[in-house]
């Protein structure tokens, strides 16, 4: 017999793992009772597979550690009633088959254990990143409040200012509602205007300001979204001033008809 050829066939691992048929499982016990080689050929895979087990054990949870005793319980119960007595080659075969078991139980646990953790990893990683927007869009908001109440401060500042002349614009007829107001810098001639209240307009439409100079209408600038005052162009001179609705971004000459606010200079 070629015992070399033989024990390198597979039927050693598949009797100690228990997947030997009842033919190839008495062969062996047979062969290895004749041959010393076999024989320590099957305690050497069984002690390889211990050793492999302990190795890469992994503790598992309480549930799979109580399933196990339970189902090695089942089993014991039922061959106290149905067990015969076999010559085996090893004493600890069977408990080699038990770890071998609970190894195949303890890597689904594992797997199991695995699919859990990184679900929760997503979800936790999910929440942290809604966080992260939620405080940026935050930190957001409150830059633009801080620029907001600077500039409303700035312009409490500059309307006080007693170099500021103040020209207030009240509604012409049949828009009486409106009211706008002009602050005329008397050193730099810059002019800033307060639009205290003016109809929404429409996305082609914009406010200009016009400084009348000697009669005829000069281009004080646009409005534009602004907070508190909106600093316009520089007028070094003028009698009044006029505000009309123009189409987006401006006109070479006021609009008379689509007139809003207009109000004169005090010489006072």
């Amino acid at each position: 017999m070629d015992i070399k050829a033989y024990i390198e066939s597979g039927v050693i691992e598949s009797y100690v793992l228990g997947m030997a048929d009842a033919q190839e499982a008495a062969e062996l016990l047979q062969l290895s009772a004749q041959y010393p080689e076999i024989k320590q050929a099957v305690s050497a895979f069984e002690a390889s597979l211990e050793k492999s087990a302990l190795a890469n054990a992994i503790a598992p949870p309480a549930f799979v550690k109580e399933k196990i005793f339970s189902a090695l319980q089942e089993e014991f119960a039922a061959k106290k009633t149905t067990a015969t007595v076999i010559d085996m080659p090893s004493a600890s075969t069977n408990w080699l088959r038990y770890i071998a078991v609970a190894s195949v139980i303890l890597l689904i646990g594992s797997s199991v254990l695995n699919v859990y953790y990184f679900n929760k990893f997503n979800e936790v990683n999910n929440k942290y990143a809604s966080l992260l927007n939620d405080k940026n869009s935050l930190e957001a908001s409150i830059n633009i409040y801080k620029t907001k109440t600077l500039d409303i401060y700035n312009s409490m500042q500059l309307m006080s200012d007693p170099m500021m002349i103040k020209v207030s614009m009240p509604g012409v007829k049949g828009k009486e509602e409106n009211l706008a107001t002009v602050f005329w810098d008397k050193k730099t001639k810059d002019v800033y205007l307060l639009a205290n209240k003016l109809p929404q307009t429409t996305e082609d439409k914009q406010y200009q300001l016009w400084a009348i100079v000697d009669g005829k209408p000069v281009d004080a600038g646009l409005l534009n979204d602004c907070n508190g005052l909106c600093r316009l162009k520089n007028i070094p001179n003028a009698q009044m001033f006029a505000i009309t609705l123009e189409k987006k971004g401006g006109s070479a000459s006021p609009t008379m008809e689509q007139m809003f606010v207009a109000g004169a200079v005090s010489t006072s």
